[in-house]
C-alpha cells in the first residue's frame, strides 16, 4: 500500500492544482501520476482525498473527491511568545516540535537581553508547514513578527497570560498547578524570554499588564526547551 502523501494548500477548495513548490516536490521527487490519490490540508481544519489528474515538470492538478473535517485534539487556544536565541538552528528546531506538539499561534519577541534582534519569519512558516504535514496537523500556527516586548505585553488579549522566569525575588507559581486548576476550554498566552531570562523589569511591567508570574519546575532550561515544555504542559490542561 503507498504511503499517504500530505500537501499544504491554503486554497483547496477554490484552486486545482498544487502551489509550486508542493508541485515540484510531487513531480520531481515523489514523481506523483495523474490517477494517484494524495490528501491535501488546508490548516483550517480539513483535510481533502484527492485525485491528481495531471502531472508535468512543475505543475499537478488535482481534482477533490471528499473532504474529510477534523476534530480538534485540543481544546482552548495556545499562544507561545518567544525571544529568539542567538542560534538560529535552535529556533527552527523548536518551532518544529512545538508545532508537532500543537498550538495556534507562535510569536517572536525583542527583549532587553535579546541577543537576536532579526528573524526570517518566512523560513520559520516553512518550517512550520512542514512539521504540520509530517504530525498530520489539520490547523496551522499562526506565525508572527518579531515586534518589542512592550508592544506585545500591551496589546489586548483574551484569556489568561503568562510570564515565565528564573527570579526568586518574584513569587513564581508552578504552571502545571495552575492550569490544573482552570477550566481547559479557555486562551492561553505564554512567555518565554531569550538565554539571559527577562529583565526583572520586563517581569514586574508584564505582572502589571496582567501576566501572571510562573515557573516550568525547578530546572534551569535553555530557552528552547522552555518553549516545548510550556507547550506541553498546557497540552496536557487543553485536551
Amino acid at each position: 500500500m503507498k504511503e499517504e502523501r500530505f500537501f499544504y494548500v491554503p486554497t483547496a477548495t477554490v484552486e486545482s492544482q498544487l502551489p509550486q513548490d508542493e508541485a515540484v516536490h510531487a513531480t520531481r521527487v515523489l514523481r506523483l501520476q495523474a490517477g494517484d490519490n494524495i490528501f491535501l490540508m488546508d490548516g483550517e481544519g480539513t483535510f481533502y482525498k484527492a485525485e491528481v489528474t495531471m502531472a508535468s515538470n512543475k505543475r499537478c492538478s488535482y481534482t477533490i473527491i471528499e473532504q474529510m473535517p477534523q476534530l480538534r485534539p485540543w481544546k482552548g487556544r495556545l499562544h507561545l511568545a518567544m525571544a529568539p536565541t542567538k542560534m538560529m538552528d535552535r529556533v527552527e528546531w523548536m518551532a518544529e516540535k512545538v508545532t508537532e506538539v500543537g498550538l495556534d499561534e507562535l510569536s517572536f519577541l525583542e527583549c532587553q537581553f535579546s541577543e537576536r534582534r532579526q528573524i526570517r519569519t518566512d523560513r520559520i512558516e516553512k518550517i512550520v508547514v512542514a512539521a504540520m504535514k509530517q504530525s498530520r496537523k489539520a490547523w496551522k500556527p499562526k506565525v508572527n513578527e518579531l515586534c518589542s516586548f512592550k508592544t506585545f505585553v500591551q496589546q489586548p488579549r483574551k484569556g489568561r497570560k503568562f510570564i515565565c522566569h528564573c527570579y526568586d525575588e518574584v513569587e513564581r507559581i508552578d504552571l502545571f498547578e495552575v492550569l490544573q486548576s482552570k477550566h481547559s476550554d479557555e486562551e492561553i498566552t505564554i512567555l518565554i524570554g531569550p538565554e539571559g531570562d527577562f529583565s526583572i523589569e520586563e517581569v514586574r511591567f508584564a505582572m502589571e499588564n496582567g501576566f501572571q508570574s510562573v515557573s516550568l519546575g525547578t530546572s534551569r532550561l535553555r530557552t528552547e526547551t522552555a518553549c516545548i515544555d510550556a507547550v506541553i504542559i498546557s497540552q496536557l490542561n487543553l485536551r
